[in-house]
């Protein structure tokens, strides 16, 4: 039987980080590989950019000018936040069956162009009501964006793989929301006034500005999946070599009729009566709610509510953090592929964050230790392509589950975190969130209890799954009249092993 290697506390052959390759990937897989890289991670980085450009400007236009312009006092901005997150759950629920019939090639960049627009008319805004709109719609267009990206990569690439390729992917996180705050603060000097504009609106402009040719970029290099790929640049025999190496690693083929090419009734029963669905679900959501304090802008509120910098140096401040988190990116997500394991990978990264955590929550601390905890609070959200990896590792045998699981999880975890939103971290308690960082704080031990009970799981799998395959190979590989064919001797499995 074939050994059960526990891919979440060893990588691979434990080799070394700047070894980008497996040692069994062959020349011509390499080559095929690099031009994959060359494709996808460039569009990946800089689509991410864009919508977290997108996403997060309402927070820095909040604490420069927007709120005092339009009158804001109360919660506006944590209600604005939650339409946004409303808004994508509700368009994510047909995102599984787009997946799997849609070219995403096609489907991707085309919702960028959409929210790239309702992006840009939000520098017309002059009431709340107007913005909750703007808002309403940028959240839908830009709800298939995460998913899609998700389901691309497992697409793609093995389970030792996505890690390294999705932490380029994230890297557009952590630099779409420092160049927003750069960004903002350049404009608010710059530009601020022109044309009867302040420096808030002129930002929305900037963003789109930016936003357009990256969404048309896209369409020549998304490379699709390797069922409906875009063939601009990727040929037949580069989606031969994808397939094939998919199935060598455990990824069966849908090609072949066998993991479930588009989603259908049957497939839902099935994955409704297995435990991943749940139990990714929950862990999902745990996973959210943990970075609750960085998406609700708690660090640039802090930074205002010192009344010591002005509106440029308020922004450039606040980008300290998400560029502080691209070395934790990397360095986690280059450690879990390639020695340390995701279970490992994921427990030293919230381990970081939790200690900015237990100083936020004692707030009474000397302000040197405030920005501390203030720039430890990307350890809970860069480890995502860790953990989205592992995900999609776990789905990686069945096509169409894979793309109704991944939808779940994003759907429940956002659902659920824009009403916990509103009650840990309503704006008016800024900036010492004591129920949000106390909360946030409770959710990281919960969230590293479940990852756990994840892989426990995922090993037991694994583990039948390898006993069914060389059962398979035995059993059809033995004779009737077989002499020395008999339980004793190994050339057949109980059931019951599998048990």
């Amino acid at each position: 039987m074939a050994k059960i290697e526990d891919s979440s506390l060893m990588g691979e052959n434990n080799r070394k980080w700047y070894h980008w390759y497996s040692p069994d990937d062959t020349p011509e897989e390499r080559r095929f590989l690099l031009k994959l890289d060359l494709l996808l991670m460039p569009i990946a980085l800089l689509s991410f950019w864009i919508k977290n450009m997108d996403y997060a400007n309402i927070n820095n236009a909040y604490v420069s000018g927007l709120k005092e312009e339009l009158g804001f006092e109360g919660n506006e901005l944590v209600q604005l936040q939650t339409v946004f997150t409303v808004a994508t759950v509700v368009a994510q629920l047909p995102a599984p069956f787009l997946f799997t019939r849609v070219p995403l090639h096609i489907l991707m960049p085309t919702m960028e162009v959409l929210w790239g627009v309702f992006n840009l008319v939000q520098y017309r805004a002059n009431s709340f009501s107007q913005l909750v709109a703007f808002r309403l719609m940028v959240g839908i267009f830009e709800s298939a964006f995460f998913p899609g990206m998700q389901f691309i990569l497992g697409s793609w690439y093995r389970g030792d793989e996505i890690a390294r390729r999705g932490a380029f992917f994230y890297v557009g996180q952590t630099v779409g929301a420092m160049s927003t705050g750069l960004l903002t603060g350049s404009i608010a000097t710059t530009f601020g006034g022109r044309h009867g504009l302040s420096g808030w609106r002129w930002m929305f402009i900037f963003t789109s500005v930016i936003t357009f040719p990256i969404a048309l970029l896209g369409y020549f290099l998304y490379p699709g999946t390797p069922l409906k790929p875009n063939k601009i640049f990727l040929n037949d025999r580069d989606i031969e070599i994808a397939r094939k190496r998919l199935i060598r690693h455990g990824h069966l083929s849908d090609n072949a009729g066998q993991g479930g090419s588009n989603l259908d009734l049957d497939t839902i029963k099935r994955v409704l009566r297995g435990w991943k669905i749940y139990v990714l679900t929950l862990w999902d959501t745990l996973f959210w709610a943990t970075g609750l304090h960085v998406s609700g802008g708690t660090y640039l509120l802090w930074i205002k509510s010192l009344g010591q910098y002005n509106v440029a140096q308020v922004n450039n401040l606040g980008s300290t953090a998400p560029a502080i988190g691209i070395f934790y990116l990397f360095l986690f997500a280059f450690a879990s592929d390639m020695f340390l394991g995701r279970a490992w990978a994921l427990s030293l990264s919230y381990g970081w964050n939790m200690i900015g955590l237990v100083i936020l929550v004692i707030w009474n601390v000397p302000k040197s230790a405030k920005w501390f905890a203030y720039n430890t609070i990307y350890g809970a959200t860069i480890i995502s392509p860790v953990f989205h990896g592992w995900a999609n590792d776990i789905l990686k045998h069945n096509n169409a589950e894979r793309a109704f699981v991944l939808v779940a999880m994003n759907v429940v975890a956002q659902g659920m975190t824009a009403w916990i939103a509103l009650v840990t971290f309503p704006t008016v308690e800024a900036p010492r969130f004591t129920k949000g960082f106390s909360f946030t704080l409770a959710t990281s031990f919960v969230f590293l209890g479940v990852t756990q009970v994840v892989r426990h799981l995922h090993k037991r799998e694994e583990t039948k799954r390898e006993f069914a395959e060389d059962a398979t190979v035995v059993t059809e590989t033995s004779t009737p009249h077989d002499k020395d064919a008999s339980p004793g001797k190994g050339t057949t499995i109980s059931s019951s092993v599998l048990a």
